[in-house]
């Protein structure tokens, strides 16, 4: 550990890597069938150190670290209406990321809602994933521009740079268990990334799993508020820069108080297009 991450506040707590076998893990993006794996692959779990990234002399940010914290009020009033989060949550998570990117135009694709309540495993809310994970791959992130723009439009932007972006924010109440954790971009290798299927009902994505080494440097932000958020780099086309991809995961946080509430959060996964 280099000495400007020691003399930071950490936690310590398990993280679940994947134990790779040479086997492709493949995941369920809704409940799997009766009898199914909701997950395969060997789950490798590691306890490492988790540094107070607030405590940064400077703040991380997308293009160095491959997130970064920003604080936003959103005016949505009500996180189960659908029609809030499309009408609303959408048009302010385009203003931030490209207020953040300086990208020409943005395209929000899809949205989830996750809680650790233990009755919040369904088809509209699903658990924080424990395993850690990237959304995408260099595969299956040129696949989505083509998924999500007409053909013309699509094969004019894959000429040009364009990341995946999520926005992951509190909702309700200030994180107090459960925390998101995030891998530092530059400590993460490609040989560390294993191609992943996630199942949907009507398609196969792919997403990766993580492989623990020992360098690897882990951040989150304690307490984290509603009017917080933060950024994550999934995907870069631009690969001669500092940071092309993170990796995160939810970790069960040795310092949460007792009985704390049950965290509630909304990520959203967006194309960003830079100008030429």
């Amino acid at each position: 550990m280099s000495p400007r991450i020691a003399a930071l506040d950490l936690v310590e707590a398990d993280v679940t890597y994947l134990h790779y076998d040479g086997r492709r893990p493949a995941t369920y993006a809704y409940p799997a069938p009766p009898g199914v794996p909701e997950r395969t692959g060997i789950p490798d779990v590691r306890r490492v150190q988790i540094a107070d990234a607030r405590q940064l002399p400077e703040p991380p940010t997308l293009d160095v670290y491959g997130f970064e914290r920003r604080v936003r009020p959103t005016t949505v009033t009500d996180f189960g209406s659908e029609d809030q989060i499309r009408s609303i949550y959408y048009r302010e998570t385009e203003a931030i990321i490209r207020q953040a990117t300086g990208a020409e135009k943005v395209v929000i694709f899809d949205h989830t809602l996750r809680s650790n309540a233990t009755d919040s495993r369904n088809e509209t809310t699903r658990q924080p994933v424990r395993f850690v994970h990237n959304d995408q791959t260099f595969v299956s992130a040129p696949r989505r521009v083509r998924d999500h723009l007409p053909a013309d439009e699509a094969t004019e932007r894959l000429r040009g740079r364009f990341a995946i972006i999520n926005l992951w924010r509190p909702i309700g109440n200030t994180v107090e268990c459960w925390p998101l954790a995030v891998i530092d971009g530059r400590t993460l290798d490609t040989e560390d990334l294993v191609p992943t299927d996630l199942i949907y009902r009507d398609k196969v994505g792919e997403t990766y799993a993580v492989v623990y080494r020992t360098h690897h440097r882990w951040f989150y932000f304690p307490r984290l508020r509603p009017d917080e958020l933060v950024l994550l780099k999934i995907y870069d086309s631009k690969a001669d820069g500092p940071v092309r991809l993170s990796a995160h995961a939810a970790f069960d946080d040795p310092s949460s108080p007792p009985g704390a509430p049950p965290r509630r959060s909304i990520e959203l996964r967006t194309l960003v297009f830079y100008p030429s």
